[in-house]
Parts: structure tokens; C-alpha cells; sequence
């Protein structure tokens, strides 16, 4: 079973260069990014190593939110060999952010 990763400004490039990733930009203080994650809990649970998942605390690495012009948050991004293939903003599903991982 794989968990959520929490990625900065330092680890996000070596995390998400192969393969394929979400990546959910939160704050703390962001209400619908709190509902979100129990959501990523469960979908990093089911990919397992099929995919990172992880999340970016938008106030500790804001020279990675500025790279992907966070402008709302929760922003999930779908990156494969990290290019962006997919993004949402807001709550999503457990099942639109499986379909998203499966398709990338």
C-alpha cells in the first residue's frame, strides 16, 4: 500500500521526472483541500507504485506552485515523465482521479 508523499520546492523534480504522478496543491488552511484528503488517501491505496501521489503545500513551495500557475486551490495535476497530461481544480472524485492516473 502506498501513502500520500508530501513534496517542496527541493524533491519535486526528482519525484515526478518518470512515470506518473498526482499532484494535489494545498494549504492548510484551505477547507476543500482538507475534504480532498482522505480522497488521496484512498487512491494512493488502490494505485499502490503505478503512480506517486503526493501534495504541495502551496505557502512552503511556492516557486513550484508559481512553475504550474496555481491561481485556486485544491489544483490536482496528472503528470506523466513530468509533463502535465491532466489537471482539475477542486474536490474530485475517487474514481474521475483513478480514471485520470489510468488514462495518462
Amino acid at each position: 500500500m502506498s501513502e500520500v508523499k508530501h513534496l517542496d520546492d527541493s524533491n519535486f523534480a526528482e519525484a515526478t521526472s518518470t512515470g506518473v504522478a498526482l499532484i494535489d496543491f494545498w494549504a492548510e488552511w484551505c477547507g476543500p483541500c482538507k475534504m480532498l484528503a482522505p480522497t488521496l488517501d484512498a487512491v494512493a491505496a488502490e494505485v499502490g507504485d503505478k503512480a506517486v501521489i503526493a501534495k504541495v503545500d502551496v505557502d512552503k513551495a511556492q516557486a513550484t506552485a508559481v512553475k504550474f500557475a496555481v491561481r485556486s486551490i485544491p489544483a490536482i495535476f496528472i503528470l506523466k515523465d513530468g509533463e502535465v497530461v491532466n489537471q482539475f481544480v477542486g474536490v474530485k472524485d475517487k474514481q474521475t482521479l483513478l480514471d485520470a492516473i489510468n488514462n495518462a
